[in-house]
């Protein structure tokens, strides 16, 4: 299904685990795949209470916020399938994504392994002029939208190397 997505990315303070372990939460393997049309090119694999969804997700920049993104969900098998045109470049990202609800607008908190003192969290906007309210318990450092550095795929490239199995 292709919609297009329009978010802002900030980059936080680490919140307190008991106020993380408190909100509704996921874990997230993450893939680049190889994608010679150019864009963007992913599957994930996202477990929740146990249950495991796979997605593969073809993503499209139109600007800083907004990008065309064509998500679908995929069986393991298929899964497996696309884990051999991974990008050798990247590597498997894995996280765990935390849910905030505040003021009726659902932020994903991303927490990665690897960061003991910031995490990433993430709002998806109906409309880029879209007003924000950001929750007063968590300490924003700065909006990174714009910068590719916070990208999922730029992550992938600068964390160290798991061997793809």
């Amino acid at each position: 299904m292709e919609h297009l997505e329009i978010e802002r990315k900030y980059l936080i303070r680490m919140p307190d685990q008991g106020f993380l372990k408190s909100l509704p939460s996921s874990s997230i393997e993450q893939v680049y795949i190889l994608n010679p049309e150019g864009g963007r090119e992913r599957i994930r694999c996202r477990e929740t209470d146990g249950i495991k969804v796979y997605t593969h997700t073809v993503k499209k920049r139109l600007s800083d916020l907004t990008r065309i993104e064509q998500e679908n969900e995929i069986s393991k098998k298929e899964y497996e399938k696309l884990l051999r045109s991974a990008d050798p470049d990247r590597q498997i990202l894995h996280k765990m994504r935390y849910l905030h609800n505040y003021k009726g607008q659902v932020f994903e908190i991303d927490v990665f392994p690897f960061w003991q003192d910031r995490a990433l969290m993430e709002l998806e906007l109906d409309k880029e002029e879209q007003t924000i309210f950001l929750p007063p318990d968590i300490a924003v450092i700065r909006d990174v939208t714009a910068e590719k550095a916070y990208t999922n795929a730029s992550i992938a490239q600068s964390i160290p190397f798991e061997k793809l199995t």
